[in-house]
């Protein structure tokens, strides 16, 4: 997902606005166990039983502005991040711009920069982690993520997984050619991926995944222009890949995947095999 420092906020910011909720506040240890995948079902742990729920942070996270820089030489997070709603939240590489990680509700970020598990391993160059929307998170800090690391099996198997998903996330964007149906179906593909692995989506009988994905970072992800993005996104949903959801204030930022499976011909396209692509 994403990793960083000590929070500190470059470029010359002003600090990030720390707002404390009381309803996450006094239900933080419930919301880990019922909504975030590394602590779903953990409960009955004993660390997380005696836990005082003081040394867990809940943090608003406001849009635009960074919460840390990832992959500083030398340099380790505090806490983990736990997304509890809002969001996406977003790791920016320079000096591309490039969207090189989503995280949504449920996921978290911060992991490859703490040092544990192979944290020390996975390094990268210099990269921006930012709330693309308001979004609440739960901060864990590095000591209790070792300890459960340490002695909770189901806990270190999912915290494993983190890093295996983020780089399946990159290989997705590695596989973006420059032919824009298969570079927006490689951005859904890999959204598609980690939703499922996280056991975030799909939800229900429906065999449909629902992305807060505006345009402009479809457009970032796979290095195309918005206009071009959004004739892409026009033809999977006449194609019957998407559908398009009129009924909510933000539905131009949804993306409703109702054929995932069939996305997948989209994906592994070369030049002149998508019949709704007017451009060869």
């Amino acid at each position: 997902m994403i990793s960083g420092e000590n929070g500190r906020v470059r470029h010359g910011h002003p600090p990030m606005t720390k707002a404390k909720t009381p309803n996450l506040a006094s239900k933080t240890i419930e919301i880990l166990t019922t909504q975030s995948f590394l602590f779903r079902g953990l409960e009955k742990d004993p660390l997380l039983r005696n836990l005082d729920p003081v040394v867990l942070t809940s943090e608003k996270l406001y849009s635009n502005r960074p919460v840390f820089t990832a992959f500083r030489p030398n340099d380790w997070q505090e806490y983990l991040y736990i997304v509890v709603d809002g969001g996406p939240v977003i790791m920016r590489s320079t000096p591309l711009d490039r969207v090189m990680a989503i995280t949504y509700p449920g996921g978290c970020f911060g992991m490859r920069s703490l040092p544990v598990g192979v944290g020390s391993a996975a390094r990268a160059f210099p990269s921006l982690v930012e709330a693309y929307k308001t979004t609440n998170v739960i901060k864990i800090p590095v000591q209790v993520v070792q300890d459960l690391y340490n002695q909770n099996e189901t806990f270190r198997e999912r915290y494993t997984l983190l890093f295996e998903l983020r780089e399946k996330f990159q290989y997705h964007l590695l596989n973006c050619s420059t032919y824009p149906p298969q570079a927006v179906a490689a951005v859904l593909r890999a959204l598609i991926f980690q939703e499922r692995s996280l056991g975030a989506q799909p939800v229900g009988s429906k065999v449909e995944y629902v992305f807060d994905l505006p345009i402009d970072l479809i457009a970032r992800a796979c290095q195309l222009n918005h206009r071009t993005v959004e004739q892409v996104l026009k033809g999977l949903t006449k194609a019957g890949y998407l559908q398009t959801d009129k009924s909510t204030e933000s539905a131009s930022d949804l993306v409703r995947v109702i054929d995932a499976e069939g996305l997948k011909e989209v994906y592994g396209a070369t030049r002149d095999k998508v019949t709704w692509w007017p451009l060869k």
